[in-house]
């Protein structure tokens, strides 16, 4: 037994019919729960009871022993003065409060449903299973299902914002370079993330707005500042880029020491950092002000031609410098695209609305409607659970139930092991 699960019971009044007594036999009415309070003090405020016909107003406290009370220090905690109902699930000691009153307990051991504490065991009785609810998700309804992972999706939305606007302070609220550091961290993908977001974060903005202009000095810089030009070789181009990447940082001071170095090791030949570098180069030449473009796009064609670049000639024949490979044009391809548009363009879109005052919800959802689910492990056991994932707000939704839900057996708060609890259904075993 937990004590979240009493606070699911006291939240939702799932008790028994029947007449409550206090501990100390005074008849209990409860008028309102009150409001869960999930941060520290009193675990719900503003309730309304009536003992023995007096009607009170004030906190409750629920914990699993009364003696849990003491335990936690609350007798000395002047937060805690306004309770006014002790709600526990086994009374092992009296409470008083500091003027020596007594504070009313209700243990409610006796008052829930036997099939509601079974459900509530069974639900966490995990054993070997992925997760708590492994055996029972496929018999919950979908309509319950499909509202919840919507909530889900701008929950995980909600939390990448908060990313986004610590990043963009970082920036002096420079949103055109929060979208460049948020594009180079996806382009390295979950490999190389981490050392192309070192890369740009390395640069000043205003340095890679001037060597946009061409797109050679670009290439150099981004690939310069990823160490990649520090070795020596006869390959033409790399000496080309070196020699540029030389001056530019001897003009612009440019220091790459807290860089990441990227890797290529088990990367598919078009992942290698020198291709994404080098379309993220051609991009950025291509496509001056990329901020305003992908705030005035909204349909997922218009994405797909924004970002429709590859490299420079050279790399039609070459993955890395001085290795060359059947010539072909290395451009961005849609399934990348669509990456990209999850974990950049879409949360960047959102942060951006709700800073400016507006409602991006709906195009939001239409575009993470026609995206196809991500590819990933969770996504495909929860699919062989019960075939959940098809677009890509789906595929979101579940990383954050895994993630903040069934990682942390935080099923009293999800609207799943709501469901498992409460319902009659003939649930799978």
């Amino acid at each position: 037994m937990k004590e979240d699960f009493l606070h699911y019971v006291w939240k939702f009044q799932k008790f028994e019919v029947g007449s409550f007594y206090t501990s100390d036999n005074e008849s209990l009415h409860i008028k309102n729960p009150g409001s869960h309070n999930l941060n520290s003090g009193p675990d719900f405020f503003n309730a309304q009871i009536e003992l023995n016909g007096q009607l009170w107003a004030g906190n409750v406290e629920i914990h699993l022993k009364s003696s849990d009370w003491y335990a936690h220090g609350h007798e000395t905690d002047a937060a805690y003065d306004n309770v006014i109902l002790h709600v526990v699930w086994e009374h092992d000691a009296e409470i008083y409060r500091k003027d020596g009153s007594i504070i009313p307990t209700f243990p409610v051991k006796n008052h829930i449903p036997k099939s509601t504490v079974e459900q509530y065991q069974k639900l966490f009785s995990k054993g070997k299973k992925w997760i708590n609810c492994e055996n029972e998700l496929a018999a919950v309804d979908t309509f319950t299902f499909q509202n919840w992972l919507e909530r889900l999706y701008f929950e995980r939305l909600q939390k990448k914002e908060k990313i986004l606007l610590k990043e963009l302070k970082a920036t002096q609220n420079h949103w055109e370079s929060l979208l460049f550091r948020m594009l180079c961290k996806n382009f390295g993908l979950k490999v190389n993330g981490d050392s192309f977001f070192s890369i740009a974060k390395s640069i000043d903005f205003s340095v890679v707005k001037k060597c946009s202009q061409e797109r050679q000095d670009l290439e150099a810089l981004l690939i310069g500042q990823a160490g990649l030009l520090e070795g020596e070789t006869e390959d033409w181009y790399y000496k080309t880029l070196k020699s540029r990447y030389t001056y530019l940082a001897r003009k612009f001071k440019l220091n790459n020491e807290n860089v990441i170095a990227p890797k290529f090791f088990r990367l598919r030949p078009p992942n290698f950092p020198t291709v994404r570098l080098a379309q993220l180069a051609m991009l950025y030449s291509e496509r001056q002000n990329l901020f305003s473009h992908v705030m005035e796009t909204h349909d997922l064609n218009g994405f797909y031609k924004l970002f429709d670049v590859s490299c420079g000639e050279y790399w039609d024949s070459h993955y890395n410098f001085g290795i060359g490979s059947l010539g072909r044009k290395k451009r961005i391809t849609k399934k990348f695209i669509d990456l990209l548009l999850i974990n950049t363009v879409l949360p960047l879109k959102f942060c951006y609305a709700i800073q400016n005052g507006k409602d991006a919800t709906e195009e939001i959802l239409q575009l993470a409607s026609e995206i196809p689910s991500e590819e990933n492990s969770i996504v495909k056991k929860f699919n062989s659970i019960n075939t959940i994932s098809k677009k890509a707000w789906h595929s979101q939704a579940l990383l954050q139930l895994k993630n903040e839900y069934c990682d942390k057996n935080n099923c009293l708060q999800c609207a799943v092991g709501n469901v498992i609890l409460n319902s009659s259904l003939n649930l799978k075993t």
